[in-house]
């Protein structure tokens, strides 16, 4: 399975390994990064430290990104996300909490790596490689996060286009893709069965549960049923694949009630 090296590679622009050597350049992007409280503690944890967004972030930490993946999965993580501002404890406090969080044995620390291929596994967009602001809900297979009273309403930005395409059909549609052969990366061509490039992968690795290779991808309207055989072309030759339902892996969120 992928190494954090294919992950870097897969999370593409974002995402930069970072130096081995030290650095002392003022120039070095190393040095323009943004902590977050949790820094030293990753480092301590065995952090594999990548710049991601802007940020220093870990990428996997001692364990493998397949072992993390499964992990989280089966019992518990914890992931850092307090560079999107989603911390809800004062900074000072973030390591106290986490190394309290630690000491139930069923947790462990997870990175970048296994949080990508979980969430490819559980059909959610990356911002900036699935969704972006020219996408639409209906286009992004994400018309769910449109209520009935808003729909009847249109009292939303961009209800003059999207609510027409609830109604009849967006010319494309993100879907996800099982793959035959080596697994499939961003900006990958979809071929329709007769080899006409009709769209393009936005993310893709093997998945760590099926043990197999998963994208998602834009594709015509018309390609757009589960199901549907299609090709996807890596590194210049075509392989098999079928567009297939989301969530890949079936998903146990926790709900708060």
């Amino acid at each position: 399975m992928q190494q954090a090296g294919s992950v870097v590679s897969r999370l593409g622009s974002r995402l930069q390994v970072r130096p081995s050597a030290p650095c002392r350049s003022l120039s070095c992007a190393q040095d323009v990064l943004h902590r977050t409280p949790l820094y030293d503690f990753h480092l301590a944890h065995g952090g594999k430290m990548v710049a991601f967004a802007g940020w220093s972030l870990p990428v996997q930490y001692r364990d493998s990104h397949v072992n993390s993946h499964l992990h989280t999965r089966q019992r518990c993580s914890l992931f850092d996300v307090s560079h999107m501002l989603q911390i809800s404890v004062p900074a000072a406090e973030a390591v106290h909490l986490a190394a309290a969080l630690l000491r139930n044995p069923e947790v462990k620390l997870a990175g970048l790596a296994a949080r990508d291929s979980l969430r490819l596994e559980a059909g959610l967009c990356l911002y900036g490689n699935d969704i972006d602001e020219h996408t639409t809900p209906v286009e992004g297979s994400l018309s769910w996060t449109l209520g009935k009273r808003r729909r009847a309403a249109m009292d939303f930005p961009g209800a003059s286009v999207i609510v027409p395409q609830l109604k009849s059909k967006a010319q494309r549609r993100r879907v996800g893709l099982m793959c035959d052969g080596a697994p499939v990366r961003a900006q990958s061509p979809i071929l329709s069965p007769e080899g006409t490039v009709i769209g393009a992968v936005t993310s893709g690795c093997p998945s760590p549960c099926l043990k197999k290779n998963v994208a998602m991808g834009y594709v015509p309207y018309e390609y757009s049923r589960p199901g549907t055989p299609l090709l996807v072309e890596v590194r210049r030759k075509q392989q098999p694949a079928v567009v297939s339902k989301m969530p890949f892996v079936p998903t146990n969120y926790y709900i708060l009630k």
